[in-house]
């Protein structure tokens, strides 16, 4: 997984290109009809239900836009919202206020709407031990936002890219030449590069699995891709504490739950980030 520091800079690097795209040259609408002396305080409204998530990147949003601007919270990452609730306040110029906004809302309304897509789907698994995974069907340029999001809603991040953890899935399989060679090589590449990666097999049939149970040693997590629930109980039998256990393909929230009394360890599933819908929030003038 990518370090603290690595993923601040993915943060970082998320607000001055969203405030590169929206301001540019400057916002001529408020530069056009409020003094640059003027000051103001705004509140961030909550206008649906759901899981709140954004308020710490706000915070980082409005420091950058103009660091003499004061936040007051009310509510934090992570709390069950409903309409009418007030996450916080912030105070200072009114014209830094206003180039902020727009980066604030976006981010905060498609956070909320993932974590409390995650939150529900983690309800689902109430329990159990299986635990819900993201992937990386995330929205170009705003990955780092929305993995932080899902682990507001209490699910956990997979891999953040490709770069810092081994999966090899049916292309690499196939273009390797196979299971064994896949993996073989993998392991050779990560000793010639000094690379310590965690390794992730995807398998697409029980005979595959078997396969790569073969050289267990050199993996940390089977991808149980696309199976059945019969199926899949049979791979968590065959697997046993070799390997974690991850199940993927399809599922659901009318299927989460079998698959997890399947026995696996993880349920990974794009939807957390692909198919939401923002929740409503404004900042308004107060």
């Amino acid at each position: 997984m990518i370090t603290e520091a690595q993923f601040q800079l993915e943060i970082d690097g998320i607000i001055s290109n969203a405030i590169r795209e929206d301001v540019g040259d400057g916002d001529h609408s408020s530069l056009a009809c409020i003094p640059a002396d003027a000051t103001g305080k705004a509140k961030l409204l909550v206008k649906d239900e759901g899981i709140l998530a954004g308020c710490a990147f706000a915070k980082a949003v409005f420091a950058y836009v103009d660091d003499s601007l004061v936040v007051e919270d009310v509510l934090t990452d992570g709390d069950q919202v409903k309409y009418g609730d007030i996450a916080f306040y912030v105070s200072g110029s009114s014209q830094s206020i206003l180039k902020a906004e727009r980066l604030v809302l976006n981010a905060m309304q498609r956070m909320s709407a993932i974590a409390t897509k995650t939150k529900f789907f983690v309800n689902l698994l109430e329990g159990t031990s299986t635990k819900i995974l993201d992937t990386r069907k995330t929205t170009p340029g705003i990955r780092a936002l929305e993995k932080w999001a899902v682990k507001i809603g209490g699910g956990e991040n997979h891999r953040f890219a490709l770069y810092d953890m081994i999966m090899l899935k049916d292309n690499h399989i196939d273009f390797a030449g196979g299971v064994t060679k896949a993996i073989l090589k993998t392991v050779a590449y990560l000793k010639t590069e000094n690379r310590d990666l965690k390794i992730i097999v995807e398998a697409r049939s029980l005979e595959e699995i078997e396969e790569i149970l073969e050289n267990y040693e050199h993996v940390y997590r089977i991808l149980i891709d696309n199976f059945n629930y019969e199926d899949t109980r049979k791979a968590v039998a065959l697997i046993g504490d070799k390997c974690l256990t991850e199940s993927s393909g399809g599922i659901n929230e009318e299927t989460i739950r079998e698959y997890a009394l399947c026995g696996v360890d993880y349920i990974s599933s794009g939807a957390l980030t692909h198919s939401v819908y923002n929740l409503d929030l404004s900042l308004k003038a107060v």
